[in-house]
């Protein structure tokens, strides 16, 4: 979840709130592999699509104002990235199955599709339905694009979420999501995953989130988005994940890097210590 220095305008007539300091108002360009999909899968024309993802972000911060809608980092593809990519692309291919939780409008789901993944193999959940309908609109595909979404909140047992996957999902991707919480909520959300994945060797989760080489719990946000969250470094990712095999009674692999990341540095929230942090974590 990357983060913009820009102070923002307060609400305006439009009801759309820009006092949060990521807000970001303008947008220069596009960058791929977003434009590619926007251009080649979506079919908008080029000189349409700066504006048109600027009405779609302001129509998704309205309903909730993460950083990472205000400074268009719902932009960023993270799956491509993923040291298992070609990995999950062929299992996909092989037909195992594939989660993006916390997909929000569903951006890496449109790169697998693109990409030739079958989309019958892929879900994407969110806590926010209406992000699920806006990224319909972002990705121009309401009328074919086939993988099927579940409104769901992943602390619920009780969701359809785990109604209908738990115990049968191969691969999931959780690309700016642990970071939301603190150690305590991290802790419950691994084992949450642990639910979902199928129970035996070889099930993934991977993605990425801000890492911290300063790492500790802290109190971040603006005004009633404000929360308590544990930012990681390296090895504090390895230690939580050996007390989720100990809670769980199951065994981990962690494979996880740190990359420079110049345009979250330049942040106030973040200060110069965080890193783009990637991790594959694989059931052994």
């Amino acid at each position: 979840m990357a983060e913009s220095t820009t102070h923002a305008e307060s609400s305006s007539q439009d009801g759309l709130n820009r006092q949060y300091s990521w807000y970001e108002a303008d947008l220069a360009q596009v960058k791929k592999p977003a434009r590619t999909i926007l251009v080649e899968y979506s079919k908008i024309p080029e000189e349409k699509i700066i504006d048109h993802v600027k009405q779609v972000r302001d129509r998704a911060f309205a309903v909730f104002p993460y950083p990472c809608i205000g400074s268009f980092r719902f932009l960023d593809i993270t799956i491509c990235n993923s040291s298992a990519y070609p990995e999950i692309l062929s299992r996909l291919k092989a037909s195992d199955t594939y989660l993006d939780l916390g997909c929000a409008m569903g951006q890496d789901i449109r790169y697998l599709v693109s990409q030739g993944a079958p989309q019958s193999q892929i879900y994407g959940s969110d806590l926010h339905p209406e992000f699920i309908s806006l990224g319909y609109d972002l990705f121009a595909d309401r009328t074919t694009l086939q993988c099927p979404f579940i409104i769901s909140d992943i602390f619920d047992d009780n969701s359809e979420l785990f109604q209908r996957l738990s115990g049968k999902v191969d691969m999931i991707n959780a690309a700016s999501f642990f970071h939301l919480f603190d150690w305590a909520g991290q802790v419950a959300t691994a084992k949450q995953i642990v639910k979902l994945l199928k129970p035996k060797p070889g099930s993934i989760v991977v993605g990425r989130h801000v890492g911290d080489f300063r790492a500790g719990e802290r109190s971040e946000g603006e005004s009633e988005l404000k929360t308590r969250l544990y930012r990681h470094d390296l090895e504090s990712w390895r230690r939580l994940w050996k007390q989720v095999e100990s809670e769980t009674g199951t065994q981990w692999e962690v494979e996880v890097t740190a990359e420079e990341w110049k345009d979250v540095k330049k942040n106030a929230h973040n200060g110069d210590s965080v890193f783009k942090m990637q991790f594959v974590v694989r059931r052994v």
